[in-house]
């Protein structure tokens, strides 16, 4: 399913569930692992042309395959990299050029790990700006899973009507035939203004829920047919907190939403990602897909549905 799969790491435990869950794919699809770590930052600006001369690039490698050595050892086709930069603008500038069909990132430092629980208006980080701008689908994990269990039973796909939300229910769709899943696509009705007082009467509120639900199952329920388990749900709320509860109630494994939704300039999508806030807080992987991705044969197509990226060869 994943031949492709760039791992973006800092050697250290804060990565280490988005490490495991990479580890596990590797095995599972024989994929081909890229390890991928962005140094440079800390030192300045002005010192990072140095590093690769100056032997700094290399240690850091080597401490790299040192930290995961054990897990390696599982592993035929992986690559090691350590590269100087930016870290958002490596990581897409890698995943592009390997034609990755999945990155996996975790938190990445510990600023993130610790006000997880107030990610709610923080734009801008590592993982804000590689899940807005990948072409494949960005997995974020930053919670633990017993090792070799990664294995999907109840997925939610989160959904605001848009195209690049559609991207991510259909994505859904596939990966829950794969798996043999349940499948929940969810709409949150807004009935909040920006003051945070609301805007619905409890009547609008109802028959905005009753619609919302009619245009799930009207919009993906052909395409989603012969899934086992699939069921629309849609109900009010502010969406990042309503996709976490939801998520909790049907035990879900994985939940898929497009990053930036409502707005199809990304400079005027929200402030404070929904994408991040729900990773972040949500105790499964959190799935960010904006473009149409055919797990089968590793096809990636724009919004006018022509191929963006070339065939990978044989299908998965």
């Amino acid at each position: 399913m994943f031949k492709d799969i760039l791992l973006a790491i800092t050697p250290s435990e804060l990565c280490d569930c988005a490490a495991d869950a990479a580890f596990h794919f590797a095995q599972r699809f024989e994929s081909r692992l890229v390890l991928l770590h962005v140094c440079g930052m800390r030192q300045g600006w002005g010192e990072m042309e140095f590093l690769e001369s100056s032997g700094e690039v290399s240690r850091i490698k080597a401490s790299v395959e040192d930290y995961y050595k054990d897990k390696l050892r599982g592993l035929s086709n992986y690559e090691v990299k350590v590269v100087p930069g930016v870290p958002h603008a490596e990581i897409l500038r890698i995943a592009r050029k390997m034609n990755s069909d999945l990155i996996v990132m975790g938190p990445h430092t510990k600023e993130y790990a610790e006000v997880r629980s107030r990610m709610w208006g923080m734009t801008g980080s590592t993982l804000e700006q590689v899940s807005q701008k990948a072409a494949c689908p960005v997995m974020i994990v930053t919670r633990s899973t017993p090792y070799g269990e990664h294995n999907f039973l109840n997925i939610v796909a989160a959904t605001d009507f848009s195209d690049q939300a559609d991207c991510g229910v259909f994505y859904g769709g596939q990966i829950a035939r794969h798996y043999k899943a349940g499948l929940t696509v969810f709409h949150c009705v807004d009935a909040g203004t920006e003051s945070g007082r609301v805007s619905m009467t409890q009547a609008e509120v109802k028959q905005a829920i009753a619609e919302s639900k009619s245009r799930l199952e009207d919009r993906y329920g052909a395409k989603l047919k012969g899934i086992k388990d699939c069921a629309f749900e849609a109900w009010e709320g502010v969406p990042a907190m309503e996709i976490l509860k939801l998520a909790r109630m049907r035990e879900a494994s994985l939940i898929l939403m497009a990053h930036h939704t409502r707005e199809r300039d990304p400079e005027k999508a929200f402030l404070g990602s929904t994408v991040v806030q729900v990773a972040l807080n949500s105790t499964c992987p959190t799935m960010s897909v904006n473009r149409h991705f055919d797990l089968r044969c590793g096809l990636m197509y724009d919004q006018s549905g022509d191929v963006a990226v070339e065939p990978r060869g044989a299908a998965v």
